[in-house]
């Protein structure tokens, strides 16, 4: 078993501290960022659009993983203390109000530019998006945070600031997934010469990752006391209507082929 005792925190200056979380997050956007500015120049794409794409991507992530910590997870808590949902240093992001964060970004950000269609945008950005679901789960690892339940496998971890039992270290069997899925979408695409239906990418996507929750959790311990008892628990139900989307994403009829030049 291995006994995780690692602090959140590379080091600090005053006040000031640098955290593996916050880097590990930060990391996500630079390399998705040199990604996408190679996916944008072998397609044809001006420069000029991924700089606006990034910050409505920043902007509909963050606000979006926020606002679905703040209204999936204790709706009464944050409507009743309104002022705390501005508070993001104090933790709480939730990777499902990302996922409608981003969704709606990429729709305002195509609403004035007609020369680009949504599930295109999406089957591009997917791929960075799955490589950040591994940098923010490697962060809740250094965080000690969202582990499993009790285990005695032997790869079993023992969260120091938690307690001293071993447990699944279900950030990393997602974040291992992640990885996977990116590999294979970024492959996929790479292969394909970016030439194939609207909306494919982002069906794999949704299945693969969100696929994966609904099984990953039943390993997690719950994150909410509401949680306690449920069949399927908030995540589960939060994903399922994602997994149906990306089915029918994946098997919706649709021959045409869209290459942006």
């Amino acid at each position: 078993m291995i006994y995780w005792d690692v602090s959140p925190e590379i080091f600090s200056v005053g006040p000031i501290s640098i955290r593996w979380y916050g880097l590990l997050f930060a990391a996500s956007f630079v390399i998705g960022y040199q990604l996408m500015f190679v996916i944008f120049k072998k397609e044809g794409r001006r420069e000029e659009e991924l700089h606006d794409l990034v910050w409505y991507m920043v902007l509909g992530t963050v606000i979006g993983a926020r606002l679905g910590h703040c209204f999936f997870y204790n709706p009464a808590y944050y409507l009743n203390n309104p002022i705390e949902i501005l508070q993001v240093w104090k933790g709480g992001l939730a990777s499902h109000g990302a996922a409608v964060g981003i969704l709606i970004a990429v729709y305002l950000f195509v609403r004035k530019r007609r020369q680009i269609s949504f599930l295109w945008i999406m089957d591009r950005i997917i791929i960075t998006v799955a490589l950040a679901g591994f940098f923010i789960r490697m962060g809740n690892l250094f965080n000690s945070e969202i582990y499993g339940k009790p285990t005695d496998l032997p790869w079993a971890f023992v969260f120091a600031s938690v307690d001293g039992i071993p447990r699944h270290p279900t950030q990393i069997y997602e974040a291992v997934v992640y990885l996977l899925s990116f590999l294979f979408l970024l492959s996929f695409y790479f292969r394909s010469n970016g030439k194939f239906k609207n909306g494919l990418l982002l069906g794999l996507f949704l299945l693969l990752v969100f696929g994966f929750r609904i099984f990953v959790e039943f390993f997690k311990e719950v994150q909410e006391h509401f949680e306690v008892g449920m069949m399927l628990n908030m995540g589960q139900l939060l994903s399922i209507p994602l997994v149906i989307f990306g089915i029918f994403l994946l098997i919706r009829k649709d021959k045409k082929i869209i290459r942006i030049q």
